[in-house]
């Protein structure tokens, strides 16, 4: 397909007509071919970032060719290191620390040892699904590997230590969430590949007097740990800690009552470095490994250990892990492993939104939501589900950068980015509110007639609609409502109309209009423009939601109860009819319904259309 525009952009002369033409036809279209990036996308979009005019045109953006700049940003972002896309601004430092700022937050962090191959992981833990907050550190983690320092790694590792937990079901699913925001992870590894390694490492610990087991009760030893008192097993010798390692490691009933801690400094001001717990004695199945072991390293013990195994340089995770980086290092050094640089930033959190995945689980498993996809849900799948687009997503949060500063989101800039994606590409159609709906006669128009227009006045590309043109239409009641006697309104897409009778009902209510046709009318001059509908045609039924925030408070705290704090009515649903035209919409299709809002298309069928509200960050959502 690249082989269609190459010849005209490569051309000596550059021209502006290939580049709209380019522009045009990927009005509806993420990648030039198919749904995956190919190398007719990098090829193109070489050749777009040598042509003069393309690049003039593409930094007026969405003002100009809108599509065109939403692929090239899009390609620039996401494409594969093994694709060669060179990254913007690289000729020069300065030239890139200028584009690293345009972009948002800065990414010139200063990453110690950045002369080497850079080597970074996203380590989830497959016990649920991946939240946004949860792609920022993918997406810095890819960023830093592949476009920050090209050539570098990115390694996706399962942190599967919990079997409790753990299902093969969030392990695809975290998968097919970074496939869906293009990022390619050069190796998937897991943390149970480790255990064997992870278990000499313990008994390592141990022999060397740096680990012990205890039997301490959970209760008293967070009090110990808090008051800094010792454990009455701290200084048991070698042999007694490995022979409850060894009884540990049968699952007995014996081992079940201890765990592995290691011995570092109860004295420490860093709450971290009192004693941590490194090994659980759990007989549960494992869904990898089965029933092959019956003890599991805690995730503080086995990161640092898997990190330096597996060659990572950096590992770039959250400001919660602060405390921990101390620990870390100490495992490293005391355990005689390579180096590993240790850089936090700041997590995404959102007003009105908790990101705890035993909170949301919690709501799933209650049913209080649909599902770990719920549209209200903060996962990718929830926010994709309501219609936030894949660049969009990526927009925002690479924006944020790595930066330390932690700071509160507003959902309303998080949409406002969406919107900017979805507007130039959003074919336009006509609802009507079912309920109350206000039967009109219109004079001056002959039986029924049609016509083609265009489904978006400033996009062409989109083709055309088909509107149905008849003395028999259907208005909304609050529309109606608003009317006074012989004033001149404007039937969009149609003309003006004088308002002549008003028939209503004893509790107020319109029950009928009749207006008459005034085509001469200046549409400029009326205030009141509304939707209507012909009901010489095939109307569609759609039922039309929007929802609302999960929690009442901008900002959960510690000691809030989660049910106490849980909004009462987070779902509107309002049925409409539509016009012919919704009937050829496929799911996740993204429209907008004129004067109702953006809607992506959830659902299609014999019953009729689902179609969710998509929030445009005005009135905060």
């Amino acid at each position: 397909m690249a082989e269609r525009f190459l010849p005209a952009i490569t051309a000596p002369k550059p021209e502006a007509a290939p580049i709209h033409d380019l522009d045009s036809y990927l009005t509806l279209r993420t990648y030039i071919k198919g749904y995956t990036q190919t190398e007719d996308d990098v090829e193109l979009w070489k050749a777009v970032r040598k042509h003069k005019i393309a690049v003039g045109l593409i930094k007026q953006g969405s003002k100009v060719v809108p599509n065109l700049a939403r692929w090239f940003n899009f390609i620039e972002q996401t494409a594969h290191p093994s694709l060669d896309i060179p990254v913007r601004g690289k000729e020069s430092s300065k030239e890139s620390g200028a584009a690293a700022k345009d972009e948002g937050g800065s990414y010139d962090i200063n990453l110690p040892d950045t002369d080497q191959r850079i080597i970074t992981r996203f380590p989830p833990e497959p016990s649920g699904y991946l939240h946004v907050g949860h792609m920022k550190a993918a997406l810095l983690n890819d960023y830093f590997a592949h476009k920050k320092y090209p050539g570098g790694k990115m390694i996706l590792r399962f942190d599967d230590t919990n079997p409790d937990k753990e299902k093969e079901e969030f392990q695809d699913s975290i998968v097919k969430d970074l496939e869906l925001m293009a990022i390619k992870p050069d190796e998937v590894t897991y943390t149970s590949n480790y255990f064997d390694l992870l278990r000499d490492k313990c008994i390592e610990l141990i022999k060397a007097g740096k680990a012990y087991a205890d039997d301490t009760s959970q209760e008293q030893l967070r009090a110990e740990r808090m008051d800094r008192v010792e454990s009455k097993h701290r200084n048991a010798d070698a042999e007694t800690s490995l022979a409850k390692f060894k009884e540990m490691e049968k699952g007995s009933e014996e081992g079940t009552k201890w765990y592995i801690r290691a011995k570092i400094s109860m004295a420490s001001d860093n709450g971290r470095m009192r004693d941590p717990v490194i090994y659980r004695c759990n007989p549960t199945a494992h869904h990898r490994t089965g029933e092959k072991f019956k003890m599991y390293p805690t995730y503080d013990f086995a990161c640092p250990i898997v990190d330096a195994h597996e060659g990572i340089t950096h590992a770039l995770r959250t400001t919660e892990y602060n405390d921990a980086n101390e620990q870390y290092q100490w495992f490293l050094l005391t355990l005689g492993l390579r180096k590993v640089h240790n850089w936090n930033f700041s997590r995404m959190d959102f007003i009105k939104t908790f990101l705890s995945k035993r909170k949301l689980t919690k709501l799933v498993d209650s049913g209080k939501v649909w599902g770990w996809d719920d549209p209200r849900m903060p996962t990718v799948r929830g926010v994709r589900r309501r219609g936030m687009t894949v660049p969009a997503l990526q927009e925002f949060i690479l924006k944020q950068g790595p930066s330390k500063n932690i700071t509160l989101q507003d959902w309303a800039s998080f949409w406002a980015t969406n919107k900017k994606y979805i507007d130039p590409v959003a074919p336009r159609y006509t609802a009507v509110v079912a309920d109350k709906r206000v039967q009109c006669t219109v004079s001056g128009v002959e039986g029924v007639k049609e016509e083609q227009r265009e489904v978006h006045a400033k996009n062409a590309e989109l083709g055309k609609k088909k509107v149905v043109f008849s003395k028999s239409v259907i208005l909304d009641q609050a529309d109606a409502a608003s009317f006074a006697q012989d004033e001149e309104i404007t039937l969009m897409n149609w003309g003006n109309a004088y308002v002549r009778k008003i028939s209503k009902s004893s509790d107020d209510q319109v029950e009928s209009l009749d207006l008459e046709l005034h085509l001469e009318g200046d549409v400029k001059k009326t205030s009141k423009k509304v939707t209507w509908l012909s009901t010489d045609q095939h109307l569609v039924k759609v039922t039309l939601y929007d929802f609302d925030y999960l929690i009442t408070k901008d900002k959960l705290e510690e000691d809030d109860v989660l049910e106490d704090c849980l909004n009462e009515v987070t779902e509107t649903r309002t049925e409409a009819i539509a016009d012919c035209n919704v009937a050829n919409l496929k799911e996740d299709d993204i429209v907008q319904f004129d004067r109702k809002g953006y809607f992506r298309i959830d659902k299609t069928g014999k019953d009729g259309v689902v179609a969710f509200q998509i929030p445009t960050g005005k009135g905060g959502k």
